[in-house]
């Protein structure tokens, strides 16, 4: 698999990130073991966690699969920190938090350090400059090599960024994770320019626009799928609209016309935009996963990047 470096930095990622969101509830650890070695096996380095994925139990269950399935220097661990499971607010970027929080992360994994930490998005009520003080903290402490924001709007990376730069020895924002699709193009608006402007690498997440893309929901919601479950159901369900089905079967006749699943299709056309250096995809299953690396062989001819590009223009 094509590895990209993350930005300018001199962090390699492949362009394809193994998500574990779905970890310890919707993906068992045999499941995850299997998916873990075969993402590895094809040449995948990047896995995406955080601590709030499954109360922690994405974490616990990467770190054990770490000392029984893959060795710790075959992958890039990334993960991130800030929202909050309960308590006074949804999320929390303050110092004392995040110190704490980075070293419950290694404590669940059970390493001594993660390749990429992430602020996993904005906090409106802690001043930036603290923020990201604890996260200078974090990366020359060694507790993690490399930093990055999640979610952020376009101003808020440029901000996080400049300051990071314009102080010397400050540690620089390296990446900027954002949810990317055909279905979900806003990062295009102000995210995407203000990251090739700071000189920061994009990871997409949900870059098949929380499974509807695939096609499996053109007929209804299928019983084994996120939509028919509890937890997913208001995640998918605002893809299920007119203008996403006009996407999705514009997605369906470029995949018959090109011999490849719709997957395929619109996995490619986000992994291949600029600027961003890899896609990261949650697989609840070892077959999902399997299908998902097939897509890392298509390459959109330009004229169909031009079609779906209209189609799903806003």
């Amino acid at each position: 698999m094509e590895q990209r470096y993350v930005g300018r930095s001199g962090l390699p990622v492949s362009r394809l990130g193994l998500g574990t969101m779905t970890w310890g509830r919707d993906t068992d650890a045999d499941d995850a073991a299997v998916q873990l070695r075969t993402f590895v096996e094809a040449g995948g380095t990047l896995v995406d966690t955080a601590d709030v994925y499954t109360a922690g139990d994405a974490e616990r269950l990467l770190g054990r699969l770490l000392r029984e399935a893959v060795p710790r220097s075959e992958i890039v661990i990334s993960t991130k920190a800030v929202v909050t499971p309960a308590g006074r607010r949804p999320r929390d970027a303050s110092r004392r938090h995040l110190l704490a929080a980075v070293d419950e992360s290694l404590a669940r994994l059970g390493v001594d350090y993660v390749d990429l930490w992430q602020l996993h998005t904005y906090d409106p009520e802690v001043p930036l400059e603290e923020t990201l003080a604890a996260m200078d903290a974090i990366v020359t402490s060694g507790r993690a090599v490399y930093a990055g924001v999640c979610d952020y709007t376009g101003w808020q990376l440029a901000a996080a960024a400049t300051a990071q730069r314009v102080v010397p020895g400050r540690v620089p924002i390296t990446s900027a994770q954002v949810e990317y699709s055909l279905l979900a193009r806003d990062a295009e608006r102000e995210l995407i320019p203000a990251a090739e402007h700071c000189g920061v690498g994009v990871l997409a997440w949900s870059p098949l626009g929380r499974g509807v893309l695939t096609g499996k929901y053109r007929t209804g919601v299928p019983a084994d799928s996120r939509a028919a479950t509890p937890h997913f159901a208001d995640f998918v369900r605002p893809y299920l609209d007119e203008r996403s089905r006009r996407v999705v079967e514009s997605v369906m006749t470029a995949a018959d016309g090109l011999g490849c699943s719709p997957l395929a299709v619109a996995l490619s056309w986000v992994r291949d935009q600029p600027g961003v250096c890899s896609a990261i995809v949650g697989a609840r299953t070892c077959a999902q996963l399997k299908a998902i690396l097939q897509a890392e062989e298509v390459v959109l001819p330009r004229e169909i990047r031009e079609a779906l590009d209209d189609v799903s223009a806003d």
